[in-house]
């Protein structure tokens, strides 16, 4: 594979986890914010227990940094356990659901 390509990465969908109080989902969002490519984020609570939070992470826009999105997820001290959802390309593709 050619290490020339960047690939353009236009939708990430994260899964999250962080601890109850730190970070908070503001401080969580200045942090992705200011990530390269990104042109808009979706910070969504899944779960909540004692101890932690689980959080649906959205980031659109174009060219995003997935790699660095990751790392400064993990350095504001939430930990990204999956990739749930990836579109790339030139255009964005919807996920159409399978009739069964």
């Amino acid at each position: 594979m050619c290490c020339d390509h960047v690939m353009n990465i236009r939708r990430m969908q994260l899964d999250v986890d962080k601890a109850m109080l730190r970070p908070d989902l503001l401080e969580l969002a200045e942090v992705i914010e200011k990530v390269p490519g990104i042109e808009g984020a979706n910070i969504t609570v899944t779960e909540i227990d004692l101890e932690t939070v689980g959080l649906q992470i959205t980031v659109e826009g174009d060219s995003i940094d997935a790699r660095r999105l990751i790392r400064e997820i993990e350095k504001a001290g939430a930990e990204v356990h999956s990739i749930d959802e990836l579109v790339v390309g030139r255009r964005t593709v919807e996920h159409v659901a399978r009739i069964r």
